[in-house]
């Protein structure tokens, strides 16, 4: 009860933390932001509120402007449920994209920024 208590204390102090020091987003174009909207329509991300990993996906999203749909995986059993049935395991955070050809699950933090990063970042 007290590990539980101290990972749900520690989980708020991250998001409090997040909320205070959460980068600028990106600046576009009017043409460019357009771009970046349609292509965000097709990604969804899967996360916890307060999981570490989460929060710095969520900043770098935020950082580069994607307006990406969130599900929480912990509070939305329909969420919860696509996630395992679409990626096999409840694992968070994990970006589902769709594609022409496909879903394809995308998870580990690391992953889905540098994927971000490399379909975003240079949008004007």
């Amino acid at each position: 009860m007290l590990v539980k208590a101290l990972r749900v204390g520690l989980g708020q102090l991250i998001v409090v933390g997040d909320a205070l020091t959460r980068p600028r987003p990106q600046r576009r174009s009017a043409q460019g932001q357009a771009t970046v909207n349609t292509e965000a329509a097709a990604l969804s991300l899967y996360q916890f509120h307060a999981c570490p990993f989460c929060v710095k996906t969520r900043r770098a999203i935020h950082r580069l402007n994607v307006p990406i749909t969130l599900r929480d995986a912990k509070q939305d059993a329909q969420a919860r449920e696509q996630l395992l049935a679409g990626g096999g395991k409840v694992k968070v955070p994990c970006l589902r994209i769709d594609e022409a050809d496909g879903t394809r699950w995308m998870y580990e933090s690391g992953d889905i920024i540098a994927y971000l990063e490399q379909r975003f970042a240079n949008v004007a």
